[in-house]
This record gives structure tokens, C-alpha cells and sequence, in this order.
């Protein structure tokens, strides 16, 4: 396993080597889009919006959590999303985990699966507002449990949304390349304990909730004061993530979380993105951690055919 993590880790680089000497304009097209606003795809808070795409997820950080045993653990996700009809999808995803134990051993494997739906069921140009409602589901006993994989089903209900600025006063023209977007969505165990070798253990339910705060450098040159922003900076994001968790029963009220300022950067056909992982307290960690993106925009490489709607069209 420690081969397989080792290709996949030279995969992404080479993913984000190869995107970086790409020479790519930015350009409208259907992914992501109220009116003039584009939202991105983001790291740690899910987008609000459906469409055709594949992300793969970098994330290296020290892990406190396992107490006098902690671990520089590395993980790559990788995901895919389909549009069954215009606005309403399936995705479906999995997770690398490599373990490295402080004490000396390695831990490598699979997470469970990861499959969901969503459905964009609001999308307003004139306010440049998406809303979205979706269910995900971590399915039981599809990973390795010496990472931690869960041998019971999650179930995460969630709303999605997204509002751009663009529709604020002229007087305060500045402001409106800002966005936010967000969720808010529980994650309910199928079975609420789980008994191990040590003992019964309890699953409790929680509540993911998080926002994100945008200042899209495309959309203040071309709507808003051309400020003589040349490429690659004047297709830049500006973003800081905020992704928390509340426990709510069975023993666990805590809130754990992160902070995640980074930079995102569109091209045509695809999204690059780096972000710093800062704990918001000592239950979400002790250490700073590092994400890196590389998204690839299926309805722009493939409009005829992967990324076409399985019924109607766009």
C-alpha cells in the first residue's frame, strides 16, 4: 500500500505541475454561474451548485488527535459528479489515507465511500443567489478500519448556498466582487454505538456547517474597475474557508474545525487552489496543515458527451 500512496502522491503532482504551465483564458461557460457571478469549486465547503466535474484533494497535516501517538497524516481524494437532468446530480468519491505513526509504524488504506445527490433547485441571475439541497451518505465497511474507516453508514442531509454582491449600490462598487457561499447539514449514524475489542463505542450525531468569503479579482476587472490586473492574477479567487463540525449527543458536544485561507485560480477548462489549514481550537488540532486542489471542469472538456446531462440539456 505504501507503493500505491507513493504513485498516487506523484500522480497529483504531476496533475498540478502539468496545470500550472497551462496557458488557459478564463471564460463564462456553465458550471457554477448566477448571472455574471462565478462560484468556484471549493476545498473544505461544498459548492452550492450541480454540474460535470472531477477534483482531487491534497491535504498534508500533523495530527494531534491521537493523543502521545501522533501522526503526519497525507490524504488524496478524489471526486466525481454527474448531472442526471440539468441541475440535479449524483457524485461519488474516496479517500487515500496514509498514516505515518510518530512511534514508527505506517498506517495506509481506504476511507469508506462517499456517494451523494444535489439538487440546485434556486438559481436567481438578477441577485447572483444559488440554493441547493442534497443527501450524502459515507457507506459502511467500503474502507479500512486501521484508518479509521466506519463500519456503520452516514447519513449528511445538507443545504447549499451561494450569493454574490454584484447586485449592491454603485456607491459601494468595491464590495461587489465579493460572494459567499455555505452549508448547513447533519450527519446521523445509522446504528448509534458500535461495539469493538475495547468496548462499546458511541457514534454521535453531528452538525457540518461552514461558510466561505470570496473576492473574485475576474469579476472587479470585467463589471466592476478595470485595475490593470494581467494573467495569472486577474483570474484569481482571494478565499478563506471556515469548515466546523458540532457534535450534538452521545457524548460529544464538542465544535472542532478549521480556518483555511488560500488562493483559487480558474482557467478554461479547469481549477487550481491552495489553502492553509489552521485548527480552530485544541480538539481540531495543534498544527497547520496544507490543501492543494486540481479541478478539472468536465462540462467544458467534454460538452457533447461526458459532460452532457444523462436527459435534456443545459
Amino acid at each position: 500500500m505504501n507503493t500505491v500512496f507513493a504513485v498516487s502522491k506523484r500522480l497529483f503532482l504531476f496533475f498540478l505541475l502539468t496545470s500550472f504551465v497551462l496557458v488557459a483564458a478564463y471564460t463564462a461557460s456553465a458550471h457554477g454561474f448566477a448571472g455574471k457571478r462565478f462560484f468556484p469549486t471549493t476545498i473544505n465547503v461544498d459548492d452550492p451548485f450541480m454540474n460535470d466535474e472531477l477534483s482531487f484533494v491534497f491535504t498534508h497535516i500533523k495530527d494531534s488527535s491521537l493523543g502521545a501517538n501522533p501522526a503526519k497524516v497525507s490524504q488524496l481524494v478524489a471526486d466525481y459528479s454527474k448531472t442526471i437532468a440539468k441541475h440535479f446530480g449524483f457524485s461519488i468519491g474516496g479517500t487515500l489515507i496514509d498514516q505515518n505513526l510518530q512511534a514508527g509504524n505506517t498506517q495506509v488504506g481506504f476511507d469508506n465511500i462517499d456517494v451523494g445527490v444535489k439538487d440546485q433547485f434556486f438559481t436567481s441571475d438578477a441577485h447572483e443567489a444559488i440554493l441547493s439541497i442534497g443527501s450524502g451518505f459515507s457507506l459502511a465497511n467500503t474502507g479500512q478500519t486501521k484508518v479509521g474507516a466506519a463500519s456503520f453508514t452516514t447519513f449528511s442531509p445538507t443545504l447549499f448556498f451561494g450569493k454574490g454582491f454584484g447586485d449592491l449600490p454603485d456607491s459601494m462598487s468595491l464590495l461587489k466582487p465579493l460572494a459567499i457561499t455555505g452549508i448547513f447539514g447533519g450527519n446521523i449514524p445509522s446504528r448509534a454505538s458500535t461495539t469493538t475489542a475495547n468496548g462499546v463505542e458511541f457514534n454521535p450525531a453531528s452538525l457540518s456547517w461552514g461558510f466561505t468569503l470570496q473576492y473574485d479579482l475576474h469579476y472587479l476587472q470585467s463589471f466592476v474597475k478595470d485595475v490593470g490586473l494581467s494573467a495569472p492574477f486577474s483570474h484569481m479567487i482571494p478565499i478563506v474557508e471556515f469548515a466546523f463540525n458540532s457534535g450534538l449527543n452521545r457524548g460529544s458536544k464538542q465544535t472542532t474545525g478549521t480556518i483555511n485561507p488560500g488562493i483559487l485560480w480558474m482557467g478554461k477548462n479547469m481549477e487550481l487552489g491552495v489553502e492553509a489549514k489552521i485548527p480552530i481550537n485544541n480538539h481540531s488540532g495543534n498544527n497547520v496543515g496544507v490543501s492543494v486542489l486540481v479541478h478539472f471542469f468536465i462540462d467544458d472538456l467534454f460538452p457533447d458527451t461526458l459532460g452532457k446531462p444523462l436527459f435534456g440539456s443545459r
